[in-house]
């Protein structure tokens, strides 16, 4: 696949250097950085969460897990982990558990870590278990600019 339609339409209508990295198939955050060859909290990794609001894309580093209690508070929302029968329907081009950390690309808001702040490269999920996309870490941040960010997540 490479990557995912909507994510490429997205990624160069903004003008940002991005390249599509191949790796051996993988199933997991940890195991795609691993097989790619990267760090692991270099690889941003996106959660899906839900309310009687709607939908929220967390992002943060594949070493970390979303701290939801946290952001829920932090948000005034009551989020908890969407189904992957909702994940499949908003990332539609994506193969399931490979969807990228972009959610503006598809219409989903986000909300993401301060830890990505500081990298100086980034990695995401290009849609499928076979491929990375890279970019310099500022044209990552500068993509999200204006979405809410601070300390929601854990150590794994």
């Amino acid at each position: 696949m490479a990557i995912a339609r909507r994510l490429e339409w997205y990624l160069e209508r903004t003008g940002v250097w991005f390249e599509v990295l191949p790796h051996p198939h993988s199933e997991t955050s940890l195991q795609t950085a691993r097989e790619a060859r990267i760090p692991a909290n270099r690889l941003a990794k996106p959660v899906l969460l839900e309310d009687e609001d709607g939908y929220l894309l967390a992002v943060l580093p594949a070493t970390r897990r979303v701290d939801v209690d946290r952001l829920s508070h932090a948000l005034h929302r009551k989020l908890e982990l969407a189904s992957e029968d909702e994940i499949g329907s908003l990332f539609p081009d994506c193969e399931a558990g490979a969807m990228p950390p972009l959610g503006m690309a598809y219409q989903v808001p986000i909300v993401f870590d301060d830890a990505l702040f500081a990298l100086p490269d980034v990695y995401f999920e290009a849609g499928d278990h076979e491929d990375v996309v890279h970019m310099h870490g500022c044209d990552f941040c500068a993509l999200l600019e204006g979405w809410h960010h601070g300390p929601l997540s854990l150590p794994s």
